[in-house]
């Protein structure tokens, strides 16, 4: 009797043993796998919401910098002053009721005159080695006073760049601006850090 008893408790102390190892289990997969793998998921987003995005380029208007079918990573602009000159921008246009990309050219206080494919910037002609396709056509010849809090931008492919020169407001208000290109990371053979 007492060795049965003695069974029993061992069967009973196997079983106990058994179903701790399964909670210990499937506490371990919770732990090494639910868990890593929400937090990877939560900090992706809040990287997506808060820092990082990535855009697709659907037009010619940058070419040569940027080409259709091109992938980029933006970072978002939370302090305006970080904006320089031929700093690549993408911001919402109420205008054009879309999202875009363009090189921003003109700075709040700005004087802008574009005259047959040459860009001044307060009587300062800019170099812009980024522009491979100048665009003379008189129509698009104009000067632009940038108002404080707005800033002006034009596509490198000037003239099939629907931009500043062709809209009816040519300003985009700051709070309109989301983010600056900072890579281009796909197609990978044109992998390369954007100026």
């Amino acid at each position: 009797m007492v060795e049965k008893d003695c069974n029993m408790d061992k069967l009973e102390n196997n079983e106990i043993e058994a179903k701790k190892s399964k909670t210990k289990m499937k506490g371990n997969f919770f732990n090494e796998w639910i868990v890593p793998i929400f937090a990877a998921v939560a900090i992706a987003f809040l990287i997506n919401k808060f820092l990082v995005y990535n855009v697709y380029i659907p037009s010619e208007s940058m070419v040569p910098t940027l080409n259709i079918g091109d992938k980029l990573f933006v970072t978002r602009i939370y302090n305006l002053d970080k904006i320089h000159r031929g700093d690549i921008i993408v911001f919402y246009s109420d205008e054009l009721h879309e999202t875009v990309i363009k090189r921003a050219i003109g700075l709040p206080g700005d004087h802008i005159e574009v005259k047959d494919g040459v860009v001044s910037v307060n009587g300062e002609e800019l170099k812009e080695d980024y522009v491979k396709n100048k665009d003379y056509s008189s129509e698009t010849n104009g000067t632009f006073d940038v108002p404080e809090g707005k800033y002006f931008f034009l596509g490198d492919n000037r003239p099939r760049s629907n931009d500043a020169r062709r809209w009816i407001n040519p300003y985009i208000d700051s709070s309109d601006i989301k983010g600056k290109a900072e890579v281009k990371f796909w197609p990978l053979k044109d992998f390369e850090m954007l100026k």
